[in-house]
């Protein structure tokens, strides 16, 4: 045996004989996010459910690490995509409004999203499901830096499937690329048919770090499942749909151990806001919060989390540290060895240090409450004061088959709450603690000035436009 060779195998017996964990360190993770629609606190098996169990993504936080104050930074599906997307609260970023199926508006070109920042990291970059940044050809996902998309351009109730008003809308398209490829798809189908996508997309890019956006529509009303997965919980259609959602994530999980790549890859799921409690028995559980989809109470914005990164992240962790989905941009900078924007104000911090256990408190000093333009509560520590304002709920007719309650419009004035002693903000103790209302109404002056409110007229000066199509685009739907 030659000196060359001898010293060939002994360098190739060392490599392999290095721990994989330890070698996945030296190059830079997949990133897998899993975005429910309209999940609420209450529906895992690890943060409370009890109709029905999701055991692969309680598994992802028995491997990893449970947060149990995560924040979406809206009560929307659009504008909390856009936070997620640029790190940035959305009044920042063109506020509300983006998405829908009759809307000509979309988030703006200019905006440097994940996928862009991780393409020039050397990623690959893929999104399956819902978009819902827009939905003509200049919005779409292949020119926000992905590589490939398969999916819903916005959520499928604004179609044929509305469960009141089913002709306001245009026909729903199912996008590949750029290309509208079917109308009116099978909504059944839809939770399986990402899932195949998403498995696609880890086979084709295992050889590369990249980083896989797989948004499901669902538990979003109407709900759909096929036959085969009908009738397997106690929670009727709602609990089959959340059952389907966590054997998609099971699937996901297998296809990175399978192509040998589950110790090198973070694995996110969370939520985009939380129930749409007028849907009753079709709507999910906030659990112990207050309220739901569509409000700035914690019900509406603050969601179930769990991640695994096992090269990098211990087991059985769990935080109460108040993070969210407009910390992802800088945390995936972080460990990409990626480069988040600096030409621009961001939101979002670098998590990294909490997801190690090396750090247990916030990087957030507050946290920002908005229904669209207006800014409605601030969270500091334990603390959150609400500002006046009025939010929607139902009127406690809880109805079945799908058919929302008429929403009511109740009232909340200047109010604090300790969320460590009293989660579901029952009792205002305003009164009793006027030197941390004051720190807050510090925090709410500069934010207002900084990107605006609306209760208080204020337009702020850091705000960046929303995209706007053309009359052209608009006018030529197409399909």
């Amino acid at each position: 045996m030659n000196v060359r060779f001898r010293f060939l195998l002994i360098c190739s017996w060392v490599i392999c004989s290095v721990p994989a964990w330890i070698r996945a360190q030296a190059s830079p993770p997949n990133i897998v996010v899993l975005f429910a629609d309209d999940l609420g606190y209450g529906d895992l098996g690890c943060f409370g459910a009890e109709e029905f169990e999701t055991p692969n993504l309680d598994r992802i936080a028995e491997n990893g690490i449970k947060f149990t104050s995560f924040y979406v930074a809206a009560a929307g599906c659009a504008p909390s995509r856009s936070a997620l997307l640029t790190g940035c609260y959305p009044m920042r970023v063109g506020g509300g409004g983006i998405g829908s199926a009759t809307s000509n508006k979309g988030l703006h070109p200019n905006e440097i999203t994940l996928a862009e920042m991780l393409k020039e990291a050397g990623y690959q970059t893929a999104i399956v499901g819902k978009w819902h940044q827009g939905w003509s050809h200049e919005f779409l996902p292949m020119q926000q830096g992905f590589d490939s998309y398969y999916g819903l351009p916005y959520s499928h109730d604004m179609s044929f499937a509305h469960a009141t008003h089913p002709e306001t809308y245009p026909p729903l398209p199912l996008i590949r690329g750029n290309d509208v490829i079917a109308v009116n798809p099978d909504l059944s189908r839809l939770t399986s048919n990402y899932t195949k996508e998403a498995l696609k997309v880890i086979r084709n890019y295992k050889d590369n770090p990249f980083f896989l956006y797989l948004c499901y529509n669902m538990p979003h009303v109407p709900l759909f499942v096929p036959d085969k997965h009908r009738g397997k919980t106690e929670r009727g259609l709602f609990g089959d749909v959340v059952r389907e959602i966590d054997l998609s994530a099971g699937q996901i999980i297998q296809s990175l151990k399978d192509n040998n790549i589950y110790e090198n890859t973070l694995v996110i799921f969370t939520s985009d806001n939380g129930p749409w409690l007028q849907y009753g028995d079709h709507g999910g559980s906030a659990g112990p919060l207050r309220e739901g989809k569509g409000t700035t109470f914690e019900g509406g914005m603050r969601e179930p989390c769990v991640m695994q990164w096992p090269a990098r992240i211990p087991k059985g962790q769990v935080s109460d540290a108040v993070v969210g989905t407009i910390d992802f941009m800088p945390t995936f900078a972080a460990i990409s060895g990626g480069q988040a924007p600096t030409d621009r104000t961001l939101d979002g911090k670098d998590i990294t240090a909490l997801l190690e256990g090396k750090e247990t408190k916030s990087p957030h000093e507050a946290f920002y409450y908005y229904s669209g333009p207006e800014l409605q509560a601030i969270r500091s520590g334990p603390w959150k004061i609400h500002f006046p304002h009025n939010y929607r709920a139902g009127d406690g007719k809880w109805p079945s088959h799908g058919i929302p309650v008429p929403y009511v419009y109740p009232d909340i004035g200047l109010s604090l709450f300790n969320l460590d002693a009293d989660i579901g903000e029952t009792t205002n103790v305003i009164d009793r603690h006027p030197e941390v209302v004051k720190r807050l109404r510090t925090f709410a002056a500069k934010i207002s000035a900084d990107i605006g409110d609306s209760r208080l007229k204020i337009r702020g000066k850091n705000n960046r436009p929303v995209g706007m199509m053309s009359k052209e685009s608009f006018e030529r739907r197409g399909w």
